[in-house]
């Protein structure tokens, strides 16, 4: 079994923004799901959304671990390690708002 050997780096963060801060920054609106990265808290979005700003974060920054963010979901990935993976007795996922639907 594949497993994550950069648990030592999940931090506790605070969600940077309701929605991808780099899609938000370029008034876009247009991800398909958020993560949450474990290391400082950026929000951005997974790479089946067209900015990919998700693992974007992780080439520049390095921070190898991201949590998804969106309701109902507690799964993390590494990046480094190319592996998935729950943690047991781990807090609830924080959960982003909503999004508007546009009309």
């Amino acid at each position: 079994m594949d497993q994550c050997s950069h648990l030592d780096q999940i931090r506790e963060v605070t969600p940077s923004s309701p929605g991808c801060e780099d899609c938000l920054e370029k008034s876009r609106h247009d991800w398909t799901d958020l993560r949450v990265c474990q290391t400082c808290g950026h929000v951005a979005c997974c790479d089946n959304s067209p900015g990919r700003h998700a693992s974007k974060h992780f080439r520049k920054e390095g921070h190898p671990i991201v949590r998804s963010y969106e309701p109902g979901e507690s799964w993390f990935w590494c990046y480094t390690d190319e592996v998935s993976f729950e943690i047991e007795d781990a807090p609830p996922a924080p959960s982003h708002p909503p999004r508007r639907r546009r009309r």
